[in-house]
């Protein structure tokens, strides 16, 4: 079941490809948070988050 709308999946997917950019530009242990820029890019993709399940969220208008 999805549980993102489109503008929640938009700004992940910008936001995850500005973090996973940061693994390849710097040089120091700063460079990791770009892995979680991959976690933000698979949840938009999949439009799933696992996060909002046990808190019940729903930013997904469709029905």
């Amino acid at each position: 079941m999805k549980n993102m709308g489109q503008l929640d999946r938009i700004i992940r997917l910008v936001a995850g490809a500005g973090l996973f950019s940061l693994f390849f530009v710097l040089d120091n242990n700063w460079k990791y948070l770009g892995i979680l820029g991959l976690v933000f890019l698979a949840t938009s993709a999949i439009g799933t988050c696992p996060l909002y399940l046990p808190f019940k969220i729903n930013t997904n208008k469709k029905k």
